[in-house]
């Protein structure tokens, strides 16, 4: 019997990158998803359930699959800081955010659409963000663009460079996909990863 197919339910080319490293078979597809909050929802409750979410919309075309989800919320006081997507709204959040500790709070769901059940499991990591000038967020942002990533912070590009620390239990997490938690549950669905 052969092994299902796995599908990473992402058109993000770094969630893409970061499976890649396993070097295990895998396919994409976009989901279509609407990734705003639900009214009252804790937003680790919102990265939760949109992992759940995305791999679930992509399960129709892929029956017999293991499918991957993940989400991701930065979160501020209690304020979910998702993808700003305009410049304007990256200013603002990276003002929010300097000097500060952020939790940038990852979900994800492997989902195994032949036996309709999801694993889900949150990575927390928190960000603390250097003291920004107005000069560095603008060159920041001019020079990576990062307005399609959760408070506009890219770490595995020039976004380092705005980080003073991390913490967390996986440094991939930050990035979008935890690999620590996936191999978990890909072996716990019979995937050798090794």
């Amino acid at each position: 019997m052969s092994s299902p197919t796995l599908v990473l339910a992402s058109t993000s080319p770094f969630r893409r990158e970061l499976l890649g490293r396993l070097g295990i078979s895998f396919v994409t597809a976009a989901p279509d998803t609407d990734e705003t909050p639900l009214p009252g929802e804790a937003p680790e409750t919102t990265a939760l359930r949109l992992s759940e979410e995305k791999a679930k919309a992509v399960a129709k075309d892929f029956p017999q699959s293991l499918i991957i989800g993940s989400d991701q919320v930065a979160v501020l006081d209690g304020k979910i800081y998702g993808k700003p997507g305009t410049h304007e709204r990256a200013v603002e959040q990276l003002r929010a955010m300097r000097g500060r500790s952020v939790n940038f709070f990852t979900g994800l769901c492997l989902y195994n659409a032949a036996t309709n059940t999801a694993r889900t499991v949150g990575i927390p990591t928190l960000v603390t963000f250097r003291d920004l000038s107005d000069e560095e967020i603008e060159n920041y942002l001019r020079r990576e663009q990062p307005y399609n990533c959760a408070g506009a912070a890219k770490s595995e590009g020039l976004g380092i460079a705005i980080i003073a620390r991390m913490q967390g239990d996986d440094p991939n997490a930050l990035v979008g996909l935890p690999l620590i938690a996936l191999c978990t549950l890909l072996r716990e669905e019979g995937v050798a990863v090794l």
